[in-house]
């Protein structure tokens, strides 16, 4: 698992499907309706190679959320000719990929050093480990737990953030509408890597272009902080 995996995924030919967001490669396939969407995770599950590899696949009225890992580390070059595959399929049930549906929605939790205790989360939630500073849900469905390190110099002794990721190009857009919804900026120094903004009252919320748009940010995020 590395940084290589998902870099070389972002440059790949035939990968234009998938957005990689904090949780790794997804990618939405618009059809007709309920029924389709079933036809084509059906489908997919038949791909060579997707059966018993972690692939999740959430189905709506009108679309199809496939994801291809729980985490952006874990992304691999079996992981390309997997999604290459799926966006094969899905074009041939008449699919047609949304970039901007894809998105995920991270909790980060931050602490002092030694007071971080990612035990107590997994626990509460009935989460998963993933990795050994986060927590995931079993069935996919809620937000990814993320356990970051306050900086010891400043006066917080906790603190918590939305993370939210999205493609690369619908950026803009979703900060743009954050704002036209009574938002603000905060910091705006890591463009387009990501947006600190809050609400009226001061809750913060990164939009985050990375890591699809590639553009490894200047620092960590810990300004949301």
């Amino acid at each position: 698992m590395s940084e290589q995996g998902w870099r070389q995924f972002l440059a790949a030919d035939g990968s234009h499907d998938w957005v990689v967001l904090h949780g790794g490669a997804s990618a939405v396939f618009r059809v007709p309706s309920l029924s389709a969407a079933a036809q084509l995770a059906a489908a997919v599950a038949e791909v060579p190679g997707v059966d018993n590899t972690g692939v999740l696949m959430t189905i709506a009225d009108d679309r199809l959320t496939v994801r291809l890992t729980r985490g952006i580390w874990q992304l691999e070059q079996r992981h390309l000719e997997l999604a290459r595959s799926i966006s094969a399929v899905a074009r041939e049930h008449g699919g047609v990929a949304d970039r901007a549906g894809a998105q995920e929605v991270q909790l980060a939790i931050a602490a002092k050093p030694e007071e971080i205790d990612v035990g107590f989360w997994r626990a509460a939630l009935g989460y998963a480990p993933l990795d050994v500073d986060n927590a995931v849900d079993r069935l996919g469905h809620g937000s990814t737990i993320w356990l970051q390190e306050l900086d010891v110099a400043k006066p917080l002794r906790h603190a918590m953030h939305i993370d939210v990721s999205v493609a690369r190009e619908h950026v803009k857009d979703r900060v743009e509408a954050a704002l036209a919804a009574g938002g603000r900026i905060v910091d705006d120094s890591d463009a387009p890597g990501y947006w600190i903004l809050s609400d009226p009252a001061g809750n913060r919320v990164c939009i985050c272009a990375w890591p699809d748009g590639a553009t490894l940010p200047s620092s960590d995020d810990s300004g949301a902080l």
